[in-house]
């Protein structure tokens, strides 16, 4: 057994999963027909931020009208991965609870031993269901040593969905993108974190990238390495050449003096 030296923290991924995040404006490279919804484009990115965080523990909580664990911390970041890829719109309700949300990421993150415990929680809108208050939620992550990152993913104004067509087929229509920054700042500034918007796929990679290089701490890990003794045959052979060399320096091949 030896011991390395990684990089980890114990990280709760918060994601909404209301009916706003069908809205289809971070997708900007294609037409808007073709375009991924925000909550594609999120677990795509959310998918690329576990696959880089191999010493972490990380977990899942989503969020609409209600919210729940989908996923509790773990260094199995297969199980992560797969338990995001099943995320589905509306999954928790059409509304938005950002205090349950976070009040639950909490929950898991109070009994952890990690030096560093971080929520990443990420929102299209307001926060207009749930019992707890974001503000609560927060003030409970500070007290519990949790770092708060908050992500309004979305542009400002009018965001375009697709809907079912009168004759068939699909029609664009437009939403009011409702994010509301003043309290995404203030749940970070209760928590010491930081506040992000992202209005296209890039801005909201760049993030992720961002909070990646800003978390960073020093775990060790116990590593069980097997070794097999390879040398007893090079010993042999050494030890037989040896023996010739001997039984010729007292025949006639004897060197000259």
């Amino acid at each position: 057994t030896s011991s390395t030296k990684g990089e980890g923290i114990d990280i709760m991924l918060v994601v909404d999963t209301s009916g706003s995040m069908a809205a289809l404006d971070l997708d900007t490279d294609e037409d808007i027909k073709n375009r991924k919804n925000r909550l594609e484009v999120v677990k795509e990115v959310v998918h690329a931020f576990v696959s880089s965080r191999h010493h972490d523990q990380i977990g899942l909580v989503v969020f609409g009208e209600h919210a729940f664990s989908q996923c509790p911390l773990t260094r199995d970041h297969e199980v992560v991965t797969a338990l995001l890829k099943n995320v589905e719109m509306g999954m928790a309700g059409q509304a938005t609870a950002i205090g349950d949300g976070l009040g639950i990421a909490v929950k898991r993150l109070r009994e952890s031993k990690a030096k560093s415990k971080v929520v990443i929680l990420l929102t299209d809108g307001a926060n207009n269901a749930g019992v707890m208050p974001p503000e609560t939620a927060a003030a409970l992550a500070k007290q519990s040593g949790v770092k708060v990152y908050t992500i309004g993913a979305g542009t400002k104004g009018k965001a375009p969905v697709l809907r079912p067509g009168l004759f068939g087929g699909s029609r664009v229509a437009y939403i009011d993108a409702e994010i509301d920054d003043d309290a995404l700042k203030n749940i970070a500034a209760i928590t010491d974190g930081e506040y992000f918007r992202a209005e296209d796929s890039d801005a909201l990679t760049a993030i992720y990238e961002k909070i990646d290089k800003l978390e960073r701490s020093e775990v060790e890990e116990l590593v069980n390495v097997k070794y097999t003794e390879e040398f007893h045959g090079y010993v042999a052979l050494a030890l037989i050449l040896l023996l010739v060399e001997i039984l010729l320096l007292s025949t006639r091949f004897r060197r000259l003096s």
